[in-house]
């Protein structure tokens, strides 16, 4: 799949979701914070891939590691 995210203001009201889904991509945050699993998630919503959710993750660090840092 090209596109990790996708934003459609038809889908969820433009609600950022796993591409080719109308899973919200912060619910894999939520559901994280509630002490699920990664696994979890994806049995949960078997239309997301590990794979789209491993770039989220990996997007959600560079973003946290870069704009957090003090100069």
């Amino acid at each position: 799949m090209d596109k990790t995210i996708a934003i459609h203001p038809d889908i969820l009201g433009g609600t950022p979701c796993f591409a080719g889904t109308r899973v919200p991509v912060e619910s894999l945050f939520d559901w994280l914070a509630g002490g699920e699993t990664v696994d979890f998630f994806l049995e949960q919503f078997p239309s997301v891939t590990p794979e789209q959710v491993a770039a989220v993750l990996a997007d959600a660090k560079t973003h946290a590691t870069s704009t957090l840092r003090v100069n």
